[in-house]
């Protein structure tokens, strides 16, 4: 599923970078992002793809010395 149609595509769903992806609708109030690559974002940083598989949301390290 693309929906990507920037001159100079998106970052595909199965790619390392799928983040990169510009977004298409954005509701910030309900915490999610569709991006033109068909990749929901979530605010704590999960993802959902296209294809049904989930990414969990990932933490940075805080306070690392």
């Amino acid at each position: 599923m693309t929906l990507c149609q920037h001159h100079v595509p998106c970052p595909s769903a199965e790619s390392n970078d799928r983040e990169r992806a510009l977004p298409r609708a954005q509701h910030p109030e309900q915490g999610w992002s569709l991006l033109c690559n068909g990749v929901l974002l979530f605010e704590d940083t999960g993802e959902l793809l296209p294809n049904g598989q989930i990414i969990a949301p990932y933490r940075p390290a805080v306070g690392a010395a």
